[in-house]
């Protein structure tokens, strides 16, 4: 049977500036072989089709990896089904990564998803909100899956401290992050309009247009 799924990403990787080998392509489609089988239950991610998962979920994913390198250590707040942090690690073999899911059936599927992946020794899955534990040792704070992420960013912020924080969003982010006067970098998202990646560099207090 044709895989329009790996065949999506071998089709759209590029103009999201990647080239992932073939074992790791490999690897993301186990994963999301595992996605789709544990979906129905978990509700891990909306309806959509091979390729939409493909381009939207972990081409997007990875593509964090274009803007904050590939060797660093990243806190994955409100991650789900384990986007970005699972295709962020399954791409490269030098990052590491806390997983922080509140929800203990999907953290359970996170471990399951970790091991079948063989990433298991450089990830950490954390199920508690992030608002009731210290900030892990990273360099990297990303959000993408966190619900109510615009009325979370002023907690966010102050939660980062020093790390940069990298949120997955729309307008309605750019907004908010204009009402506080925090100084951030959007990079819009590849095949994408209206979806950035936002860059707010870390500071004790978050850093603040003059």
């Amino acid at each position: 049977m044709q895989n329009n799924y790996v065949e999506a990403l071998n089709r759209n990787q590029d103009s999201f500036g990647l080239d992932l080998s073939a074992e790791t392509i490999e690897k993301l489609d186990l994963y999301y072989r595992l996605v789709l089988e544990h979906n129905p239950l978990l509700h891990l991610v909306g309806k959509c089709s091979d390729e939409e998962f493909a381009v939207r979920h972990i081409l997007e994913s990875i593509f964090l990896l274009t803007l904050t390198g590939k060797s660093r250590t990243f806190a994955d707040v409100g991650t789900g089904a384990g986007l970005p942090g699972i295709p962020c690690l399954v791409a490269s073999e030098n990052l590491r990564g806390f997983l922080i899911e509140s929800k203990a059936k999907k953290s359970r599927f996170l471990a399951n998803a970790v091991e079948r992946l063989e990433i298991g020794e450089r990830c950490t899955i954390i199920n508690r909100q992030f608002s009731e534990i210290k900030k892990p040792n990273a360099g990297v704070v990303v959000s993408r899956a966190l619900d109510k992420l615009s009325k979370k960013i002023p907690q966010l912020v102050e939660w980062s401290g020093r790390s940069t924080l990298a949120l997955f969003a729309g307008e309605n982010v750019r907004r908010e992050l204009d009402r506080l006067k925090l100084e951030y970098d959007a990079f819009l998202i590849p095949q994408s309009e209206r979806r950035f990646l936002f860059l707010v560099q870390g500071h004790t207090k978050g850093r603040r247009k003059p």
